[in-house]
């Protein structure tokens, strides 16, 4: 079970665990944010689990969250996108203030579980892109972000590669990194194992080590379209294929998929991060959701539980903001911002029922489907082992750098023979 935040061992992991961002950050602080690595790890030591990536689109989420990772003795990761808390957002919550939101709740709350900051999606779709992100990414890490996924999925292989190689020297070697292959847009354009390995042996090629890799593996961002969904078999060929190169899963779109495909798609891959965004979202609200985490509708329209999350009146002005700028059901991620002050001014007793709700969701999720639960002690455990925030690369190099160049990287992609789908925005 997780320690008490008084006990000897609690106070050493404390002392070695946190990377040196968070503890010149929070110097008195007895919240244990940790390097991303070691979330994964824990999950990687319990073995069959996943844990849950919880996009805060609200700090109702993230306490709901936190609450639900203590009772559960799980290691958990808050994370944001780009497109909700980025640069461009529709969220209050951001890259700049999350690891002070979640170091605040920690100490009030007096949770003791280890939490990785995730800067989720952070999008490469252009030069212009590029060169922002080497000014920009450092100014997340030095706001307490302490793990991060480069996608760059947007362009073809080649520059996909080549942009995560550009990054890299503006992340810490400490923090968690995910990479990504193939956006994520359903059953369309689907990964194979010959993309993953090419982006997978470049970076390795480069001494640069992913903790997870993200696929398009049949599922998507917001309200799902239809109940397809993830696609095992073809997750587990490719996790068995980049495996030499010690790559865990990263589960993007989790909330249009059914607790049995979720609890597969942790017993048989090497998935250990699952994110969990729209769903967490409409549970805060009180909106109805299925056993896939989607929201239902009527006529087009989300159904709102009485007596669940907001209030009914605060309901009502969310509707009709909604319904005057046209909004569709997955359009409704855009009230975020406008009604953040709103939700928060809400007398305390609707906002505890907005946590509550998330709580003893995300509970069920950890204890009932990921199998997260008893994972705080084996971060813990990893923490100690390595004596340090950092416990290094999974892998070693196993490629000839002399073999991928850039014009060798080039070659290379030119013979790949894949289907990106079609065009569009395919944030969320």
């Amino acid at each position: 079970m997780a320690w008490s935040n008084q006990s000897k061992e609690y106070q050493k992991v404390l002392e070695i665990g946190r990377p040196p961002n968070i503890a010149a950050l929070f110097p008195n602080s007895k919240g244990l944010i940790v390097s991303g690595k070691y979330i994964d790890r824990a999950l990687m030591a319990k073995g069959g689990a996943m844990t849950i990536a919880a996009n805060g689109r609200n700090h109702l989420i993230i306490r709901g969250v936190l609450a639900a990772a203590q009772r559960a003795d799980a290691a958990v990761i808050i994370e944001i996108a780009k497109s909700e808390g980025g640069s461009s957002f529709y969220c209050a919550v951001n890259y700049w203030n999350m690891a002070r939101q979640v170091d605040q709740l920690l100490n009030e709350m007096g949770l003791t579980v280890p939490v990785a900051i995730h800067a989720d999606h952070y999008g490469i779709k252009n030069e212009k892109d590029l060169v922002r992100a080497k000014v920009e990414v450092p100014t997340m890490f030095e706001a307490g972000i302490t793990s991060i996924a480069i996608d760059a999925s947007h362009l073809p292989d080649e520059q996909n590669l080549l942009a995560s190689i550009a990054v890299n020297p503006f992340i810490p070697k400490w923090s968690g990194l995910e990479c990504e292959v193939g956006e994520i847009k359903g059953d369309v354009g689907l990964s194979t194992p010959q993309e993953a390995l090419f982006l997978v042996q470049g970076l390795n090629a480069r001494d640069i080590h992913p903790d997870w890799i993200a696929l398009n593996n049949g599922t998507t961002h917001g309200i799902q379209a239809s109940s397809a969904g993830i696609q095992v078999g073809l997750t587990a060929e490719i996790h068995k294929a980049v495996a030499p190169y010690g790559l865990s899963g990263a589960q993007h779109g989790t909330s249009g998929n059914s607790s049995d495909r979720l609890r597969e798609i942790a017993q048989k891959t090497r998935t250990t991060k699952a994110n969990v965004a729209t769903a967490l979202q409409m549970v805060s609200w009180g909106v109805q959701i299925d056993d896939y985490g989607n929201a239902q509708l009527k006529d087009g329209a989300l159904v709102k539980v009485p007596g669940q999350g907001v209030t009914e009146e605060l309901w009502a002005e969310m509707v009709a903001y909604g319904e005057e700028r046209k909004y569709k059901a997955g359009d409704t991620k855009s009230l975020n911002l406008p009604f953040e002050n709103k939700i928060m001014s809400q007398p305390k007793e609707i906002r505890e029922r907005m946590v509550k709700g998330v709580e003893d969701f995300v509970h069920k999720l950890l204890t009932k489907v990921f199998s997260a639960d008893g994972t705080a002690p084996l971060a813990y455990d990893a923490i100690m082992k390595a004596n340090g925030y950092d416990p290094g690369p999974k892998a070693a190099r196993l490629e000839d750098p002399a073999q991928w160049t850039d014009a060798k990287i080039a070659e290379r992609a030119a013979k790949l023979n894949t289907d990106k789908g079609p065009a569009g925005n395919f944030d969320d």
